[in-house]
């Protein structure tokens, strides 16, 4: 998911999102740990959309910090 389109999620959608990716990731990581992992380039995908998610969240509560 585009940045742009997490902009428009509220504090507690981007909540549910990053749960539902860190689950994801570790069942990405469970799967390469036991050499079942078809697609190792999910293992990216999903830790930058965390990433993504983190940055948003903290861009918000800045935000509403500061005004």
């Amino acid at each position: 998911m585009k940045a742009a389109e997490l902009r428009q999620k509220s504090a507690e959608e981007l909540k549910a999102e990053l749960t539902e990716n860190l689950q994801e990731q570790f069942k990405l990581r469970m799967q390469q740990a036991a050499g079942q992992l078809s697609r190792p380039s999910e293992m990216k995908r999903v830790r930058r959309e965390i990433a993504r998610i983190r940055t948003l969240m903290t861009e918000q509560k800045s935000a509403g910090e500061q005004g």
